[in-house]
């Protein structure tokens, strides 16, 4: 079984629809990265993966679970970091490992977090004086806190420096070293190659393409970069 199984997800606001039918599963282990424009489905479908939006059709699977039917029981095995997640600027990064810890029977140990995720020594920092790079430290800490077996990550790379991109990069490594299987949602290209087994391409609501990074880049010809792959994707919405 699939640990994240989606199968014909439907949502529309209104008039605008913003899922048309978008179907893909996640394999155990995996890094699998869902990538395309502002606007065409991503963060919609990671929020229904979640249970935090309603898809209007189609069904939902997440460890066997459904995130909205069985919320509660998921919401012990899913970890979750989205882009609207910021903490209060005055609260401390030790503090707010140790309130999220205390919402899970079995937590992570904050004070190990801290540490394998360099922020021992900002425990006593506030939030909101940390640097972008920090900050994303803290919301993968927060995102593990309660041991998940599977980590949502949203945009986690948007506005930072090189240097603390590949930072990022090491750290989402690392946990998929612990065990847990991580679903990435990014527009940078080259953070989909260096990261992610499978890459969904998703464009106006479709899945246009999935497939490993490789598959992907020949889907533009032998000499492509996975850069002239996705452009040609989201330019043409060809579904492949």
């Amino acid at each position: 079984m699939p640990v994240i199984d989606v199968s014909q997800l439907r949502k529309a606001y209104g008039a605008r629809r913003v899922l048309e039918d978008v179907s893909f599963s996640v394999e155990r282990g995996e890094i699998f990265g869902i990538v395309g424009p502002n606007g065409a489905g991503k963060t919609t479908t990671v929020e229904s993966i979640a249970g935090i939006r309603t898809p209007d059709a189609g069904t939902i699977r997440v460890l066997g679970l459904d995130p909205r039917r069985e919320r509660d029981t998921l919401r012990t095995r899913l970890g979750v970091q989205l882009q609207s997640g910021d903490l209060p600027d005055k609260m401390r990064v030790g503090e707010a490992l140790s309130l999220y810890a205390s919402f899970y029977r079995d937590p992570a140990d904050p004070a190990g977090l801290l540490a394998d995720f360099g922020l021992d020594g900002h425990r006593k920092t506030a939030y909101g004086k940390l640097s972008g790079g920090l900050k994303q430290r803290v919301s993968i800490a927060l995102a593990l806190i309660g041991n998940p077996e599977v980590a949502i990550l949203d945009e986690l790379t948007t506005g930072l420096d090189p240097h603390a991109r590949r930072e990022t990069w090491r750290m989402v490594s690392q946990i998929r070293d612990r065990g847990v299987t991580v679903l990435l949602v990014t527009h940078y290209m080259d953070e989909a190659e260096r990261l992610c087994d499978r890459i969904a391409v998703i464009n106006n609501g479709r899945v246009v393409a999935l497939d490993t990074p490789a598959g992907i880049r020949a889907l533009a010809g032998p000499d492509a970069s996975l850069e002239d792959a996705y452009v040609t994707l989201t330019t043409t919405g060809s579904d492949r």
